[in-house]
């Protein structure tokens, strides 16, 4: 899962190879992982070096109800009302005179229509194959926490909330000579 803004801009787009480095943590959901990410990115510590894979995928098809003519009419008739409303605005705004706002209504009613009517064709079509409606998600089985090997301690001190250590000792006294 990516959260990319729309406006932001992409530097470079990286490989399709599976990251490189030690194996930080593990955890049995997503958002353990991202939550792990969460608490180092508040303790300052650089997370363009951690990745998060996910091992044993499996494909889950969750079923949501059972279809019938009147569900797949009421979908379709919703999605043809869109379609209408969008041409009866392109006419209301690009016609020459300003008294065609009750074609804006006769468009929504005429997709409406048409999307019902092609909604229950095509189920009747394919009404043996698929009698349900779902979901499907893919999904790991575990997730670990991928970090270079430089920076591996440091994750795991940060992790188990231990005090980051100073790299080189502070001088506090000189020593008695």
């Amino acid at each position: 899962m990516s959260n990319q803004s729309l406006f932001s801009r992409r530097r470079s787009v990286l490989p399709p190879v599976l990251p490189r480095g030690e194996v930080l943590a593990t955890y049995s959901t997503y958002a353990e992982a991202q939550a792990a990410i969460n608490s180092l990115a508040k303790a300052e510590f650089p997370v363009k070096q951690l990745s998060i894979v996910g091992n044993d995928l499996k494909s889950v098809e969750r079923v949501t109800g059972k279809l019938t003519y009147g569900r797949v009419a009421l979908a379709g008739a919703a999605s043809g009302s869109w379609i209408g409303i969008f041409f009866g605005i392109l006419f209301f705004l690009f016609s020459p005179t300003g008294s065609s706002l009750p074609f804006v209504f006769a468009a929504l009613i005429m997709g409406a229509g048409f999307g019902m009517l092609l909604g229950i064709a095509s189920y009747a079509i394919n009404r043996r194959r698929r009698d349900f409606t779902s979901t499907t998600q893919v999904i790991a089985s575990d997730y670990q926490l991928i970090v270079d090997p430089e920076l591996l301690n440091r994750a795991r001190n940060l992790l188990a909330g231990a005090p980051e250590t100073p790299l080189a000792p502070s001088p506090q006294t000189p020593p008695p000579e």
